[in-house]
């Protein structure tokens, strides 16, 4: 099985003021031979599933209010990050499915131990034979000298891997 190259598009845009710390924002696309169908229903309707494809990086997704698919819900994952057990809590801010676009804001979790905000954007993007998907992370540091979320973008890199594997394996 022969999985698609990554094609990093990593863009920074930084902007420091006197009272706010860093704000910027990572973001990487990863082609994929599998349905972006398949992929934006995944993470919009049923992200309770994703711990099936992936689950040594991914264990448990339930959702704390609202309901699975619908925009203002908020969603609870553990996870493992860096060999570290996390948790985060997110509230899922928009489902577009006619551009296949979601976005999620962190709420709680260990990410906000290194980030004053981070939201969270996954878009497919068709390319006709492929599908690209862009993860796009926008965030505020804590600390000016505080890490950038590259350990995220890895990790979700990872997991759209392992989405793809399962799916083209079966």
């Amino acid at each position: 099985m022969l999985l698609s190259p990554v094609n990093y598009s990593l863009a920074f845009c930084f902007l420091r003021a006197s009272t706010m710390g860093i704000k910027g924002q990572l973001e990487v696309e990863v082609d994929i031979k599998i349905s972006g169908d398949l992929f934006h229903e995944l993470f919009g309707s049923r992200p309770h599933h994703v711990p099936n494809y992936t689950p040594d990086k991914i264990h448990n997704c339930e959702v704390h209010q609202g309901a699975f698919g619908k925009p203002g819900s908020v969603i609870y994952w553990n996870y493992t990050l860096d060999g570290k057990k996390c948790v985060a809590k997110e509230i899922v801010e928009v489902i577009d499915k006619e551009n296949k676009y979601i976005r999620f804001k962190i709420i709680e979790g260990d990410l906000l131990n290194e980030f004053k905000s981070l939201t969270v954007s996954i878009q497919v993007i068709p390319k006709g034979e492929i599908t690209g998907v862009k993860w796009i992370a926008e965030f505020e540091k804590i600390h000016d000298d505080g890490p950038y979320p590259t350990k995220l973008m890895d990790f979700v890199i990872a997991v759209t891997r392992d989405i793809e594997a399962h799916h083209l394996k079966n």
